[in-house]
């Protein structure tokens, strides 16, 4: 017995030791079975990447078992996106201490704090929604992953927007602040983007055996349904009943508002800044606030815990709310706005936001929002300069009014805006007027704006002048700009190009400018600009992609439920 055991141990060192010498041969010729797993999964990871180095190097961490697992590359890169914006928020806080005694400079840096902030929300929902569910479910959510991932550079984007390039004191900050962080958090952020908009592709190369269908293919085969109204899919069934009552005759006589106000003093409150401090911590449910005929003279920000207000009002001819802060008055653009929302869940009901700087004011905003799946119905936003700042996130707007001279609806954001009125003013001295200026400045973006059965027309001061003031429909602000006007009728006034560069830049051979079934005198696109990003007339299954139904997803859901849920009536397709 004891002699087998012998055998059976010089056997057991023998074996060992072969398969020593067998391991050590592999790791010599580079073939660890390990190491090529990681390197399999990383090219696959990184295989969307516009930055294959730096893909890797954000992904190299993940190793040992967790290389098999697609969703420790993505929990890696959502990471080191957060890393990124934690020290581009610290980096902030050091510069307006070294630099926060120009005034200018101080605005722009603390805008950047705010920015930085909201950047790590949209993040950590990224990070819990990797955390929290399986592989499928994540996949599912491709949608909110970029939307929130797409917000992030978005306000990375607004901070640096803030400094003014013509100050010598603020354009070096600017490029400091740029080069030893807000550079990387583009880029890094912009890794997590394209390893989730390649998620499908990806998961069926990690064999992965289930349905990676994106909801986004399966809107393509008309499986939205549709309520008997015609209607986002993020508002709940008790909205939709509260909403619902909305479209009845005296609608108002049926609503139990939470907080009503009024300047004679009929109501708990005579300002709306004190009627939103009204609103209890960790609400749940939709908070309505009434605001009754009245002129508000207020500057209003949504604080971003205040989620899913209904804010409605008397008419937008009867309740309106007032400003007139401007860039020309030394007021950054994002802080120059009448009323901001940063909230979740906004809905906005017949009112008016106006900004009256006119037209000597520049930058100057009248609705500034960054709410992810908010909306305005039935609302007049009025100003000149940058009227409508669609900042970030999913953004909806139905039966509204929306007027200005250069640029009036601008941002970097998934916007529609469907069945309204766009009215052109007369500029001034000089000027010439561009509908819109989209922001989208890094491949993969959910973002843009799409105007979809709209009437485009002059106000009374333009009609006169109308041929020799040169309007257009839009430029390209950033690099990747998308616009698409579709199902809308243009007026005459537009000029036959169309659309303009943005000065000094390329912008307009690498946007996605385009046009679908639209009809009036200035929808003629015979004389349309000849640029590489203008698509021109598209198909109708290219601007398919571009209707309510897909523009706006949001989650496993569809856009379906959310719009269906504000109970006015929308297309989730196409008007006809």
């Amino acid at each position: 017995m004891s002699g087998k055991v012998i055998i059976s141990a010089v056997s057991l060192i023998l074996v060992v030791g072969v398969a020593i010498g067998v391991v050590v041969a592999v790791r010599k010729n580079g073939e660890d079975p390990e190491v090529q797993t990681q390197q399999r999964n990383l090219r696959i990871m990184c295989q969307n990447s516009q930055d294959q180095k730096l893909c890797h190097e954000t992904l190299s961490s993940v190793h040992g078992a967790d290389a098999a697992d697609p969703k420790a590359y993505i929990a890696a890169s959502v990471k080191a996106a957060t890393d990124n914006v934690i020290k581009a928020f610290n980096m902030s806080e050091r510069l307006t201490t070294e630099y926060g005694k120009e005034n200018g400079a101080k605005m722009a840096l603390n805008d950047c704090k705010d920015l930085m902030q909201f950047a790590l929300d949209s993040l950590d929902l990224s990070t819990k929604c990797v955390h929290d569910n399986n592989i499928q479910a994540v996949h599912d959510q491709i949608a909110d992953m970029r939307n929130w991932l797409s917000a992030v550079i978005s306000y990375r984007q607004a901070c640096m927007e803030g400094f003014d390039d013509a100050n010598d004191g603020e354009k070096k900050i600017k490029e400091q602040f740029h080069v030893q962080s807000l550079d990387s958090v583009q880029k890094v952020t912009a890794v997590a983007l394209d390893i989730v908009t390649g998620l499908s592709d990806i998961l069926q190369q990690f064999n992965l055996k289930f349905d990676v269908k994106p909801a986004s293919r399966r809107l393509l085969n008309s499986e939205v349904t549709v309520d008997d109204q015609g209607y986002p899919s993020w508002i709940s069934s008790s909205d939709r009943k509260l909403l619902a009552k909305m479209q009845r005759k005296n609608w108002r006589a049926n609503i139990m508002p939470n907080a009503v106000v009024a300047k004679d003093g009929s109501g708990q409150f005579k300002t709306i800044q004190a009627a939103l401090a009204s609103y209890p911590k960790g609400n749940k449910g939709r908070y309505v606030i009434y605001v009754k005929a009245g002129v508000y003279d207020e500057y209003i920000t949504v604080p971003k815990d205040a989620v899913n207000i209904l804010m409605y009002g008397d008419g937008p001819a009867r309740t309106i709310v007032t400003g007139r802060k401007s860039f020309a008055a030394g007021v950054k653009t994002m802080q120059t706005a009448t009323f901001a929302n940063t909230a979740m869940g906004f809905i906005g009901k017949a009112m008016t936001f106006e900004n009256t700087a006119g037209p000597d004011g520049h930058q100057a905003v009248a609705f500034r929002n960054q709410g992810d799946m908010s909306a305005l119905v039935g609302c007049h936003i009025v100003g000149y300069q940058d009227s409508l700042y669609v900042q970030s996130n999913r953004q909806y707007y139905r039966n509204c009014l929306v007027s200005g001279t250069v640029d009036f609806i601008f941002g970097s954001s998934a916007t529609l805006i469907q069945h309204s009125t766009i009215i052109v003013r007369k500029p001034g001295k000089g000027q010439f007027n561009t509908i819109t200026a989209d922001g989208s400045d890094t491949m993969n973006l959910n973002t843009g704006i799409v105007i979809q059965d709209c009437n485009i027309i002059p106000e009374a001061a333009l009609f006169p002048e109308r041929f020799t003031i040169r309007s257009y429909l839009g430029r390209p602000w950033k690099y990747l700009a998308k616009t698409v006007v579709m199902e809308s009728t243009i007026g005459d006034f537009i000029h036959p190009d169309g659309w303009t560069i943005w000065q000094g830049e390329q912008n307009h051979n690498t946007c996605y400018y385009a046009e679908y079934a639209n009809t009036g005198p200035g929808a003629n696109v015979a004389r349309r600009v000849k640029w590489k990003g203008y698509h021109g007339v598209i198909s109708r299954a290219e601007a398919n992609k571009f209707t309510a139904g897909i523009w706006l997803q949001a989650g496993p859901k569809s856009a379906a439920e959310w719009l269906n849920g504000l109970h006015v009536p929308h297309y989730l397709g196409f008007k006809a």
